[in-house]
């Protein structure tokens, strides 16, 4: 604890005065750097973990946490594996999925496309993410389907349009394999938030998937969801065993192993440059007392021979720097807050005066900048910030300490 002496000079070093204008400006740019190195990594921190579980949320709100995947694309007699799977602990939700890459075609434009046939329960589960039209108006035979919004841009499709869907595998025929196309209305047009999926996914009723693709009454997975994601395969592994030469698990952390494997990298590598920063800023906390010790070296002396202690000049050096740090770092965490708050605006601001787009969902997956603050993660900022202001202060205030006073004042 600091004593009202050791405070009062604390508080006199914090501002200097009128002719100590440089040191002033050298304590300001500390304030400064610090602000900046702790704004720089709570804004990109925070842009990256919301940028993942953004997209895990997302993936995983489609997908599932795992899916069953039948060797050779069709599993039949799939109730009975369904009621395995579903009776496995840790499993809270499980549904047979088709899921088929054909074209589709409307006004002269193709594109190919992922078809997805889902049952009524998951179809519902989407009706947030409707953009156009209504999710109930799918039903088995309703002869109606959900797209992206993308790709209803690129085809040029609205709702109540007639779009055919191609499938590459039709019919034998005496004269060889037929294409089969069916027209669908366009029954609503949904926006998951991932560009590619936006894109390219058609949703219909599972019954009109199997009628599509000629499956009868087989299925091409079954999509598992669990009450743990980051034990999903622990959970799965006892049904593994018992679907061995049937089918094969497949989790969310092995489909998008590259995925989020890079972005975790990154994370690391982000964070580990960025404290580089706050390296500069404790360097520049280290300038601005050391410049203030050579510049009250008399006012030491002085203090010392009024009987001020070795160890009150080293506490109240060292709480000059760390108060430095401190308010740098406040004021960094304030200003970071500020930027996360108008990340949109201020996205669309520089989209707009350099012409670039900056954010391109095809590149980043998702169509909104993300983000998502971790606390553990601030905390480990703002003590990393403190620590390095800190020990900045070391060497300063060892050497106000050390200050000799029959040395300083003998030719006064």
């Amino acid at each position: 604890m600091l004593s009202p002496f050791e405070w009062m000079i604390a508080k006199r070093y914090l501002w200097p005065g009128k002719g100590e204008a440089f040191i002033a400006l050298v304590a300001g740019i500390s304030v400064g750097v610090v602000m900046l190195s702790v704004a720089m990594l709570v804004i990109v921190m925070s842009v990256m973990n919301g940028f993942r579980a953004e997209l895990m949320d997302k993936i995983v709100g489609l997908n599932g946490h795992a899916i069953v995947q039948a060797y050779g694309g069709r599993l039949d007699n799939w109730e009975s594996v369904l009621a395995n799977v579903e009776a496995t602990p840790g499993v809270v939700d499980a549904s047979p999925l088709i899921e088929q890459p054909l074209l589709t075609s409307f006004n002269g434009r193709a594109e190919a496309v992922f078809v997805r046939g889902q049952t009524d329960k998951d179809i519902a589960q989407l009706g947030e993410k409707v953009v156009l039209g209504d999710m109930e108006s799918l039903r088995d035979g309703s002869g109606r389907i959900a797209i992206g919004t993308r790709l209803a841009q690129n085809i040029g499709a609205r709702v109540g349009d007639t779009i055919t869907i191609i499938n590459p595998q039709g019919r034998a025929t005496p004269f060889g394999t037929s294409i089969r196309q069916v027209g669908y209305e366009v029954g609503a047009i949904f926006e998951v938030g991932i560009y590619d999926y936006d894109e390219k996914f058609v949703i219909l009723p599972i019954k009109d998937a199997q009628t599509l693709l000629l499956m009868g009454d087989s299925i091409g997975m079954i999509e598992v969801t669990v009450d743990n994601p980051d034990r999903v395969g622990q959970i799965l592994e006892p049904l593994a065993a018992q679907l061995t030469g049937k089918a094969v698990i497949a989790d969310w952390k092995t489909i998008n192993s590259a995925l989020f494997e890079a972005l975790q990298v990154e994370r690391v590598a982000m964070f580990f440059a960025l404290s580089f920063m706050v390296l500069v800023a404790a360097f520049n906390i280290l300038s601005s007392l050391v410049m203030l010790v050579r510049a009250k070296t008399r006012d030491i002396a002085i203090m010392r021979t009024m009987g001020a202690t070795r160890r009150s000049l080293l506490k109240i050096f060292v709480t000059t720097g760390t108060t430095i740090g401190a308010i740098g770092t406040l004021a960094g965490l304030g200003l970071g807050a500020i930027v996360l708050f108008f990340r949109e605006p201020i996205v669309d601001f520089i989209a707009f005066t350099t012409g670039q787009e900056i954010w391109d969902p095809q590149v980043r997956f998702l169509s909104t900048l993300p983000s998502r603050t971790d606390p553990w993660e601030i905390a480990g900022i703002v003590t990393l910030a403190l620590v390095m202001s800190f020990l900045a202060t070391l060497y300063p205030a060892l050497k106000a300490a050390n200050t000799d006073p029959v040395q300083v004042l003998r030719y006064e």
